[in-house]
């Protein structure tokens, strides 16, 4: 099976409707007066984006100041898709159908069609493009005590990637302009103290790194590259978090319709799974059904080998977020008041919000009642429910192929391995760095040294060795792959 089959199982589509392409071709290219009419002109002001390196679209675009009687002023620009993709449309209609963009590692499935992602909605350097703002002054303990909404108009000063932003945060290089290394480091101090409050208040700290299949021109895997969160990154997540937050505390206020992310308490059977497995690996648990001891438990995570294999345990345990027309909190993140607001061009959950976001600004558009609200917020939920199985399959897929072209090779890439259950006919492993792929090293293939012999201990649920070695839950080891799976992606593995 290869991707273009996962697309097919799941239902998605890698093509648009004719009418939905007309609607794209008849927007034009330049904006004229009257759509700047009524709109606030920040074309003059530094704003800027921060993306990846291989971002294709931008929707977000950032602009930082300090206020003269302290603390900041904080501008979160998102691309105005709102203003294309009117209620009831042929664009609309498809754009709720699709949920979301579906992201695999040779392609991309756009929620919308190219024009408007990669062109007309997109925030490109020095280009005009339509905005929604979100204006927050923030004081110097991280609490945003101010905000404002409008409907704007930029023109991005810089794109930047999250490595170009890294260097000058690090004070590793600049960007070749003044005023934009200035505005880096002023936000930079924002978003740490932000940050900093946020897992004060109990917001748990789940961040992974991010695996990547890279492919050939091909659509072949030919390696991989693991992205981890450095603070750049966590710059842009602090000030979207800021965004999301106080438009969804601006919608509840106002009693405008809105469909919300919500993230409900874990199940206390689960957590005490959980507790259990963090037991085994050595770490003091209590009840974590308290959020202190949660956190707690967190920091002690932090740092350790086990780190990722840990945080992946908790994360099963952890209910899924979905959308929801009713603020009813998001566990993860301690926020009361939490929506979509950032990613219009590939959410349509953001779409609705920007609806409602309009009427904080004059506007008029036409809102969905109760039960569409509901009957949306339930289906979009569902689609991105399927996109994310979708991209798993492909992502394992791809995973599998590329292990088994290590299998093959000469000099295979040796990985870790962290033991999950020992049998009486070996280990049964996951490996961290390839998004828990899960494999087994067979009693026979344990190395011996200097006629030393290794034997299951079903007593103690472990593997020992005649001079004393011992293999048991939550032990780690480098292995290298023997055999991979097709269907299943399991790998046979034996240790280095």
């Amino acid at each position: 099976m290869g991707v273009t089959s996962i697309i097919h199982k799941y239902g998605l589509s890698d093509s648009f409707p004719q009418e939905v392409l007309a609607e794209t071709l008849a927007f034009p290219s330049e904006l004229d007066a009257a759509t700047l009419a009524h709109r606030e002109d920040w074309r003059e002001r530094c704003v800027i984006t921060i993306d990846p390196a291989t971002a294709r679209d931008f929707d977000d675009a950032i602009a930082v100041r300090p206020l003269p009687s302290g603390g900041w002023e904080l501008a979160v620009h998102i691309a105005d898709v709102a203003h294309y993709v009117r209620p009831g449309s042929a664009l609309d209609r498809e754009a709720e159908q699709r949920g979301n963009s579906t992201y695999f590692p040779d392609r991309v499935l756009p929620m919308l069609p190219p024009r408007l992602c990669d062109e007309l909605c997109s925030l490109r350097e020095g280009e005009d493009r339509l905005t929604c703002l979100c204006l927050m002054e923030i004081n110097t303990q991280g609490k945003v005590y101010k905000t404002r909404f409008a409907r704007a108009v930029i023109r991005s000063r810089r794109r930047l990637d999250y490595a170009a932003a890294l260097a000058v945060l690090e004070g590793r290089g600049s960007t070749g302009n003044a005023e934009i290394d200035a505005m880096l480091l002023c936000a930079h101090k924002l978003a740490a103290l932000l940050r900093r409050k946020r897992f004060e208040q109990g917001a748990l700290e789940l961040d992974m790194p991010e695996l990547r299949v890279l492919v050939d021109d091909k659509g072949k895997p030919c390696g991989i590259e693991s992205e981890t969160s450095d603070i750049s990154h966590q710059l842009i997540e602090e000030f979207m978090l800021a965004a999301n937050e106080s438009v969804a505390k601006a919608l509840r206020e106002h009693v405008l319709p809105a469909i919300y992310r919500i993230h409900e308490e874990p199940d206390p059977a689960k957590l005490h799974e959980f507790s259990l497995t963090v037991r085994s690996y050595g770490i003091p648990c209590g009840t974590l059904a308290s959020r202190d001891e949660l956190r707690r438990v967190m920091e002690a995570i932090r740092g350790q080998q086990d780190e990722d294999t840990l945080k992946f345990a908790l994360l099963r345990s952890m209910m899924r977020a979905r959308y929801a027309p009713k603020p009813l909190g998001h566990y993860g993140l301690a926020k009361g008041d939490y929506c979509h607001f950032t990613s219009p061009i590939r959410r349509y959950a953001d779409l609705v919000v920007h609806r409602s976001f309009a009427r904080l600004c004059g506007s008029h558009t036409p809102l969905p009642r109760a039960a569409q609200l509901e009957s949306i917020a339930e289906h979009i939920s569902d689609t991105e429910r399927n996109s994310a199985q979708a991209e798993m399959e492909a992502q394992r897929l791809l995973l599998a192929e590329y292990m088994k072209q290590q299998c093959e090779s000469d000099s295979p890439r040796e990985w870790k391995a962290v033991i999950t259950a020992c049998w009486p006919q070996g280990l049964a492993i996951e490996l961290p760095e390839l998004r828990g792929m899960k494999g087994f090293i067979s009693g026979a293939d344990l190395p011996s040294t200097d006629g030393s012999r290794w034997f299951h201990e079903r007593h103690a649920n472990r593997w020992s060795s005649t001079d004393g070695r011992r293999l048991l839950l939550g032990n780690s080891l480098s292995v290298i792959p023997l055999r991979v799976d097709m269907d299943s992606a399991f790998i046979d593995c034996r240790p280095v």
